[in-house]
């Protein structure tokens, strides 16, 4: 998260425009989003009659901005709200909605302008691919950027010298009251054995936060003539790219390898603890993150929380996680999934509804 008692600014080249925040990271606590709010500072002899304008966007990119495929860029605007702050449509005190408005435009003066957006419900939050150290441009992401800009109209042409970008972040929280602990399990029968071979997976609690061991409960029952040779336990992260392709893919972001056994018609009950963090995963390309400022250190991604009435088509990438345990039984496997969602720093990791066992 942004450091708070901060603000951060940017001025554009010509020094016409130049727009100031208190914060960049704003918060989806499901009921309600946090609103942006700042202000753009304008120089009336630079403008020289032209207008400035403010504009909140969110993009879905999914490749490089100069690679273009039969006039298909590789980027798509989920949305774009754009207001005229100079002239001003409004009096300032009616523009002013927070207390660092009201500070900043005390300290810079009459040639400052508030200004206010409240993001729509159906919006996704900031996340990302992580990238491999040769992967060159823009990374697969889901962003939002404040613009400033100066121009005769809204819709005339603009001047890059007369522009200013600044990103931001819309990060997921989830709701505090989390369900029951999430639990699963799943018996095998195997062919020459009489008896099946049982297992029991569970969680401590359905929310964890950022940095939180997961306690990993296992029980397995084995009264198969089967021996289990191997116990491995995994963090998953689970991301679906849901407005272009709706593929998924699955990477482990914590993974033991217990060495753990239970021979025929013994068993077993153990806690396993597992830290899914990124310090642990910074060379693995195609994890999912938060979004990323610049200098910033951002966290896996959290889980996306789909509110009721919105597509899951807007979201752009959709992300879950899951425990995996696995048995290595004889020369086979056995798979049993626990379903969890993680949720940013500061935030929460719940439990999905993905909890059926898997077999291979």
């Amino acid at each position: 998260m942004s450091p708070r008692n901060t603000v951060f600014k940017k001025i554009c080249k010509d020094k016409s425009v130049g727009i100031y925040m208190g914060k960049r990271d704003f918060v989806d606590h499901v009921d309600f989003v946090d609103p942006v709010d700042g202000v753009v500072i304008v120089d009336p002899e630079e403008l020289n009659g032209r207008k400035a304008f403010i504009t909140l966007a969110c993009t879905f990119r999914y490749g490089r901005d100069d690679v273009d495929v039969i006039g298909i860029a590789f980027k798509k605007e989920l949305y774009v709200c754009t207001r005229q702050v100079y002239p001003p449509l409004m009096d300032k005190e009616q523009g002013t909605h927070t207390e660092t408005q009201a500070k900043l435009l005390r300290k810079l003066g009459h040639n400052a302008y508030p200004f206010f957006f409240e993001f729509p419900d159906n919006l996704p939050c900031s996340v990302a691919l992580q990238p491999a150290s040769n992967d060159e441009g823009k990374q697969c992401t889901v962003e939002f950027e404040m613009k400033v800009f100066s121009a005769e109209s809204q819709d005339a042409k603009i001047c890059k010298r007369s522009t200013v970008k600044l990103m931001i972040r819309k990060v997921q929280f989830a709701p505090e009251d989390g369900g029951p602990p999430p639990s699963v399990e799943t018996t095998r029968d195997f062919l020459m054995s009489d008896k099946p071979l049982h297992v029991k997976a569970s969680l401590e609690k359905e929310i964890y936060y950022h940095g939180e061991t997961v306690n990993v409960h296992v029980n397995v029952t084995n009264n198969s003539s089967k021996n289990v040779r191997n116990i491995i336990i995994s963090v998953d992260q689970v991301a679906t790219v849901v407005l272009y392709s709706n593929d998924s893919y699955g990477k482990s972001v914590a993974i033991k390898d217990s060495g753990d056994s239970v021979s025929a018609g013994a068993s077993l009950q153990k806690m396993y603890k597992l830290i899914p963090v990124l310090a642990n995963n910074k060379e693995r390309r195609g994890i999912v993150l938060d979004g990323k400022l610049k200098d910033e250190d951002t966290n896996l991604a959290s889980s996306s929380i789909i509110k009721e009435g919105v597509l899951k088509e807007v979201l752009g990438i959709m992300v879950s996680y899951k425990i995996v345990v696995k048995l290595i039984v004889g020369g086979e496997e056995e798979e049993m999934g626990v379903a969890a969602e993680q949720e940013d720093e500061d935030g929460n990791v719940s439990g999905g509804d993905d909890m059926a066992p898997q077999e291979k």
